[in-house]
């Protein structure tokens, strides 16, 4: 058998007065995994990572984080999660290896060993004020990190990064898998998602509305490539040919111009046959679905049973999540 779920939360539901911010929400964590717990503004992610650190007590559900209640046993439990929160800061005038002594336990490893894997030693005498963006977030995962803990929580971690900044995070959230730790990433930025999890999680309005690997969600809501070619005259078998393969749906011709769609798997059998029937199209494009088109293509057909359009935090489909920032 393998290791048991790190974290696990069944029928987890908070309000806050008449509005309910999580309905009913089912999660699983696996351990060693990258976790993406992914919504717009006002799906429930941030209250849901907080009743697992056992910060907000919920008002039903079970929740099990390292065999551990987090609403009974928190101070047992708090050792072994490490954190950087939406709302994360720091003093300005604190040194960065003032903050790493400060925010250190008798169970702590090597802090300058993490300034230097994160890119922070030149940094160390320098004022939290005087950080760049992609650096304090980056001082937030060596905090998160300093105690050795068992699952990391991190809340829009590049938040505001600019594209530089935000790679650097990644490849530093990268590093964290690499060595086993179980992350929970909560995020509303699909391309975050897509990079770094193995396992996503989408929520709108407090309820989840799939879960998978992005590959899953992809096949599921957006499993249609395109591909397109130009021929000035493209020979009708093999135009026949084409619409025999296994998961094309449709071809289309307009002149020259030659449009395939199909499954994914159309990529391989297509570029098979035309690699037969030389010379290959030098204009030949492929568009494969992103983790993106298939969270639009979720949000589209969610108009029944998952979730309730009207409910309290509800945003408009697609344009929040992905679209601007806080």
């Amino acid at each position: 058998m393998g290791e048991p779920d790190v974290v696990t939360v069944r029928g987890l539901r908070k309000s806050y007065g008449t509005r309910v911010v999580v309905d009913g929400l089912d999660l699983a964590v696996p351990a060693g995994e990258i976790v993406g717990l992914i919504g717009a503004n006002g799906a429930g992610k941030t209250t849901t990572v907080e009743c697992i650190q056992g910060l907000r007590k919920p008002d039903a559900g079970s929740l099990r984080v390292l065999g551990y209640d987090p609403v009974t046993q928190a101070q047992e439990l708090r050792p072994l999660v490490g954190s950087q929160l939406q709302d994360s800061a720091l003093p300005d005038r604190l040194r960065v290896a003032e903050a790493v002594e400060l925010f250190s336990t008798p169970r702590a490893r090597d802090g300058g060993e993490l300034l230097e894997r994160f890119g922070l030693a030149p940094r160390r005498r320098s004022a939290f004020g005087s950080l760049s963006g992609g650096e304090r977030q980056r001082l937030f995962l060596v905090l998160a990190l300093l105690n050795r803990p068992q699952l990391v929580i991190l809340d829009e971690l590049t938040q505001g990064l600019d594209p530089a900044a935000r790679r650097g995070v990644w490849a530093a959230v990268r590093q964290l898998h690499d060595e086993g730790t179980t992350v929970l990433l909560v995020t509303h930025e699909m391309d975050e998602a897509e990079a770094l999890c193995g396992q996503v999680v989408v929520m709108r309005a407090g309820r989840v509305l799939d879960a998978g690997t992005p590959a899953d969600l992809m096949d599921r809501h957006a499993s249609t490539a395109t591909i397109r070619f130009s021929m000035p005259d493209p020979p009708a078998l093999l135009l026949d040919q084409v619409r025999r393969l296994d998961g094309v749906h449709e071809v289309e011709r307009d002149g020259a111009r030659i449009t395939v769609r199909g499954h994914r798997r159309i990529i391989a059998y297509v570029g098979a046959a035309l690699v037969g029937w030389e010379p290959v199209p030098a204009d030949l494009s492929v568009h494969v679905p992103s983790l993106k088109d298939a969270l639009l293509g979720l949000l589209d057909g969610d108009d029944a049973g998952h979730v309730d359009r009207a409910a309290p935090g509800a945003c408009t489909p697609g344009k929040e999540l992905l679209g601007g920032r806080r």
